[in-house]
């Protein structure tokens, strides 16, 4: 059994040693080679090559799923990039300020589709996997819309945050899991369990994302600090805190919900944050998921020790300050 970083390290040897994109049209693949040399933390390739060796050996076809989950998390961060006019990824300029529109339009669309050229390489339970896959990248779109969509009403209730989190987010984490136990071939239940294992762990790592982009330290977080509240995005926090202010909280939220002057905006809206107790209920429902997440993982009919690395991957990812 491996260890995340181990997985982590040997997965980056081989897409350098892949040179997973053609030199030419530089102006297309360099932007593609850019974002995925900014690293990043690798977590759903290395979930999916954990998934399977809970069942059996990691084989070659395991690694080309594992690169084609990669692929596709990183044309979807290229696009949301450009939709949430975002400057900074990973600490770096997002490819659309590096090298424009064109090129972040393109280089996401190209590397979706080499996500599939991988996928291809799959050869056991390959329907299955592309079934889940397929289902996976629509979800994924779905919620995207519903997020853009969310940012023109102001009536957005908890459930459906959380199910936008769950399609745009989560999906892809549960199906990274689900696709590396049935390359695997591992049991149908058990499958579904690492599934839904995967999807609750996602629901928390968005809630936490959600919790850090506003609280976090700035240094530690490789974006813009406060982004959400920039950008007016409904996320739990906000949406946790329109519900529970008074009536002068919540017209302190929609002066600064008109406001542009993003140096006082993000300020005050974490007093009113703090004020309404939304930090309190975010992290709450954090530890909510969580514990979803550990209660699935822990049905998955292996022995324990081989769930370990798994178990310790979820952890670090929810008590992560970055």
């Amino acid at each position: 059994m491996h260890s995340f970083n181990s997985l982590v390290q040997q997965f980056e040897e081989r897409i350098v040693a892949r040179n997973l994109f053609p030199q030419a049209p530089a102006n297309l693949y360099d932007p593609c080679r850019y974002l995925l040399g900014l690293g990043g933390k690798r977590v759903r390739p290395a979930a999916c090559l954990m998934a399977n060796e809970l069942f059996t050996d990691i084989e070659e076809c395991s690694w080309h799923a594992a690169i084609a989950i990669e692929l596709f998390h990183n044309f979807t961060l290229i696009h949301d990039d450009i939709m949430d006019r975002a400057p900074l990824r990973r600490g770096y300029a997002t490819i659309h300020a590096k090298y424009g529109l064109t090129a972040g339009i393109l280089g996401g669309d190209a590397m979706s589709i080499y996500a599939y050229q991988h996928l291809s390489n799959v050869s056991i339970n390959f329907k299955k996997v592309l079934e889940v896959f397929n289902t996976t990248a629509i979800q994924v779109c779905d919620g995207q819309q519903i997020d853009m969509d969310f940012e023109q009403r102001n009536d957005v209730s908890s459930e459906e945050y959380i199910e936008m989190i769950s399609l745009k987010t989560s999906v892809l984490l549960a199906a990274s899991m689900k696709i590396g136990a049935l390359v695997a071939n591992a049991p149908e239940e058990d499958c579904d369990k690492l599934y839904a294992f995967g999807k609750n762990l996602g629901i928390a790592f968005q809630l936490q994302d959600d919790y850090l982009d506003a609280f976090g330290a700035s240094n530690k977080l490789g974006k813009q600090k406060g982004g959400d509240i920039i950008a007016n995005k409904k996320t739990y926090l906000h949406i946790q805190a329109m519900q529970a202010a008074n009536e002068q909280q919540l017209a302190e939220i929609w002066a600064w919900l008109a406001s542009e002057d993003a140096a006082a905006k993000v300020p005050g809206m974490l007093q009113l944050y703090e004020a309404t107790g939304a930090h309190i209920k975010c992290r709450a429902a954090v530890a909510h998921y969580s514990q979803k997440a550990f209660e699935h993982l822990n049905e998955v009919n292996v022995a324990e020790d081989r769930k370990q690395h798994l178990a310790l991957l979820a952890n670090e990812l929810l008590n992560r300050e970055q």
